[in-house]
C-alpha cells in the first residue's frame, strides 16, 4: 500500500508527538481511515520529506510522531514564475494544479484587458486562498516539498512594469523566434500568459517595451489553459529536468 503523502502547515520536530492539522485529520482518518500504527509521509514547505507514524486516534484529533526527515531533491534547477490572466470556470485551478506538476516556482494572477474574471475585496481573498490550496495539494500528489506562492492578484500593467533580472517570455503566434534562440535562464524566468481572447495590441507593445520577448511554440492558436502547460513544458525541457 502506496504510504499517504499529506502537507503539515507548521514545523516539525522529530520524536515529538504532534497534533494533525484538521485538514490532515478529515482526509487521513475519516476519509482513509487510518489508524494507530499506520505510516504516513509529510511535508510542510521546508524542502524535506518526513517520515512518521500514527500515535494516537480521537474522536475529533489525531497525533502522530515523526521518525525521520530527508532532503526532497524534486525541485527544477529553472525558477520559472508563471504570471497568468485569470480565466473562467475551472480552466485556473486547471493552471494551477498543472503548473506545479510541471515545477513551477511562484504564481502570479493577472487582470487585463480582455479577462473575463471580475473578483475584488472578500470575493477575491477568498479565491487566493483557495488557489494556494489547490497549490498545496498539487505537492502532495506530485511529490513536491517546495510550495509555489501564489503571489496577489495584480493588473497587468503593474505586473509588467515590476523589475525582474531574468528571461521575460510571453507567447505570440506571429512571432518569430522559438524558445530555443533564447540562451540565458540562470536568473530565471517569468512567463506572461494571456486571457482567452488573447493581450490587446497596446498590451503586447507594452510588454515588450518591458522586455518580454514574444516566443513561438508554433503555428496554431492555443487555449490559455493549454498555452500555459504547453509553455512551462518546453521551458523545463530547455533549462530545466525534463526529457
Amino acid at each position: 500500500m502506496r504510504v499517504p503523502r499529506i502537507y503539515h502547515p507548521a514545523s516539525i520536530n522529530l520524536q515529538t508527538e504532534t497534533e494533525l492539522s484538521s485538514d490532515a485529520f478529515q482526509h487521513l482518518i475519516k476519509v482513509l481511515r487510518l489508524n494507530v500504527g499506520d505510516n504516513i509521509a509529510l511535508f510542510n514547505g521546508d524542502g524535506q520529506d518526513y517520515e512518521a507514524t500514527i500515535t494516537s486516534v480521537q474522536k475529533k484529533s489525531a497525533y502522530f510522531l515523526a521518525t525521520g526527515s530527508k532532503v526532497n531533491d524534486s525541485e527544477s534547477p529553472v525558477s520559472v514564475h508563471l504570471a497568468q490572466v485569470i480565466s473562467r470556470g475551472d480552466r485556473m485551478d486547471f493552471v494551477l494544479q498543472k503548473s506545479v506538476e510541471l515545477g513551477v516556482t511562484e504564481i502570479t494572477p493577472l487582470f487585463s484587458e480582455r479577462c473575463g474574471v471580475k473578483l475584488s475585496g472578500d470575493r477575491l481573498e477568498k479565491k487566493q486562498q483557495q488557489w494556494q490550496k489547490i497549490v498545496r495539494s498539487a505537492c502532495e500528489q506530485c511529490g513536491r516539498s517546495v510550495i509555489p506562492e501564489v503571489k496577489p492578484a495584480q493588473q497587468f500593467s503593474d505586473f509588467i512594469e515590476s523589475t525582474f533580472a531574468g528571461l521575460r517570455l510571453t507567447l505570440d503566434p506571429t512571432a518569430t523566434k522559438p524558445l530555443s534562440s533564447f540562451q540565458h535562464a540562470e536568473k530565471g524566468i517569468q512567463l506572461l500568459i494571456g486571457p482567452e481572447g488573447g493581450f490587446t495590441d497596446e498590451e503586447v507593445s507594452a510588454a515588450e517595451q518591458q522586455g518580454f520577448n514574444p516566443m513561438r511554440l508554433g503555428p496554431r492558436v492555443l487555449r490559455t489553459e493549454t498555452a500555459a502547460l504547453s509553455a512551462l513544458t518546453t521551458v523545463q525541457y530547455q533549462f530545466g529536468d525534463l526529457g
